[in-house]
C-alpha cells in the first residue's frame, strides 16, 4: 500500500472518529476492559493491553476511564464479557474488508453487519475468504528527519521504515511496538499515530466513483457500536483523495 495514500486515508477516518468523540472514547474503553479480560490486568505482561492503554491516552480518554475498564476487566466490578469477531467481505472495486467485532451480543452484531454491507453495495464473504490478505503488525507514522528515523526505529527493533508523503510509515512485530515507539520517543521522534494494525499484502487502486462507494460503506460500518476497527485494502491517489476528501 502506497504509504501516503495510506496515511492521507487513515487520518480521513480519524477525523471523523474525532468528531464523534464520545462514540470514539466507548469503542476505546471496551478495546481496554476486553484486553483486561482476556489477558490480564498486568500491561507489562499484556501486550495487547499496554497497546489499548497507550491508544486510548493517545486519544486523551480520562485516565479514570482507564483504570475502571481495567478493574471491570480484571473482575474488579461488574463488566460486560465482550466477544472478539471478524467478518469478512468486500466493497466496490473488489477492495477487500475485515472487520473486527466487540460485542456482548453477536446476533445484534451480525444484523448490523449484514445490514450494512447490503445497504451500501457491499457483500460479506465466508471465513477466510479476505482474511488471508491482511497480517498482524505495529504501524507507527512518524514526523522527523531520515537519519533519526531510521536509526531510532532500527535500534527499537522495527522490521521496515518507508516514506509516506512527509512522514514515515514504520512497521514492526504486533509485540514489539512499545518498543519501538519508545526508541522513536527517546530521539525525540514525532509520533502521529501508533497502533497495532491488520496490513495488507496488496492493495486496490480506486477511481473516484468506487473510492465514494468504499468510504461510504467503511464509515457507516464504523459508526456502529460493535464495531471496533475496519482495516481495508483500497489506496487513493493524490487526486481522487483531494476529490472526495
Amino acid at each position: 500500500m502506497a504509504g501516503h495514500s495510506k496515511w492521507a486515508n487513515t487520518r480521513h477516518r480519524k477525523g471523523r472518529q474525532d468528531a464523534k468523540r464520545g462514540k470514539l472514547f466507548a469503542k476505546l474503553i471496551r478495546a481496554v476492559e476486553a484486553a483486561a479480560r482476556q489477558g490480564g490486568t498486568d500491561p507489562d505482561g499484556n501486550a495487547t493491553l499496554f497497546n489499548a492503554i497507550q491508544k486510548a491516552k493517545d486519544a486523551s480518554v480520562p485516565r479514570d476511564n482507564i483504570e475502571r475498564a481495567i478493574a471491570r476487566g480484571g473482575g474488579g466490578v461488574d463488566g460486560v464479557d465482550y466477544e472478539e469477531i471478524w467478518y469478512e467481505g468486500y466493497a466496490a472495486g473488489g477492495v477487500a474488508l475485515y472487520v473486527q467485532i466487540l460485542t456482548d451480543n453477536r446476533n445484534r452484531a451480525a444484523a448490523d453487519v449484514r445490514a450494512t454491507f447490503n445497504r451500501l453495495g457491499g457483500s460479506l464473504g465466508e471465513p477466510g475468504s479476505v482474511g488471508y490478505l491482511f497480517e498482524q503488525k505495529g504501524l507507527i507514522i512518524a514526523a522527523g528527519d531520515e537519519d533519526t528515523v531510521m536509526l531510532a526505529a532500527l535500534e527499537g527493533g522495527a522490521e521496515d521504515v518507508a516514506p509516506a508523503g512527509e512522514l514515515w510509515e514504520i512497521l514492526c512485530a504486533p509485540g514489539d511496538l512499545g518498543t519501538v515507539r519508545a526508541s522513536l520517543e527517546t530521539a525525540e521522534v514525532t509520533i502521529e499515530d501508533a497502533d497495532v494494525t491488520q496490513y495488507p499484502s496488496t492493495s486496490v487502486v480506486l477511481d473516484e466513483p468506487n473510492a465514494r462507494k468504499v468510504l461510504r460503506l467503511v464509515e457507516a460500518l464504523e459508526d456502529l457500536d460493535d464495531v471496533q476497527e475496519v482495516f481495508a485494502n483500497f489506496d487513493l491517489p493524490d487526486d481522487v483523495l483531494e476529490a472526495v476528501g
